[in-house]
């Protein structure tokens, strides 16, 4: 338990938080990530069977939600979990 309640902005980002982590291909795609350490979008496509476009959507969310962080190379963005938000992941995924 919390020693004082949320405030509005906390949870404001944890709801945004908890909203990206409600979808199974998100929570798969961060499982991804994660046990890599890195990826690059070009190698999420096979293993979600996703399309690119539905890969950076569901990429954007993550990142947006501070989860993941992107690093662009040429045409691709290679992406990893947030250092800020590892524990907290390590903890959703089960680690």
């Amino acid at each position: 338990m919390t020693e004082v309640p949320l405030g509005d902005a906390e949870a404001t980002s944890l709801a945004r938080t908890y909203a990206a982590l409600s979808d199974p291909v998100r929570l798969r795609l961060l499982s991804l990530i994660a046990s890599a350490g890195e990826m690059c979008s070009c190698d999420l496509v096979e293993p979600l069977a996703k399309s690119q476009p539905t890969v950076s959507h569901h990429t954007r969310i993550l990142a947006e939600a501070g989860l993941i962080d992107g690093d662009k190379r040429g045409r691709w963005v290679y992406w990893r979990v947030s250092p800020k938000r590892s524990n907290f992941v390590s903890q959703v995924l089960g680690g």
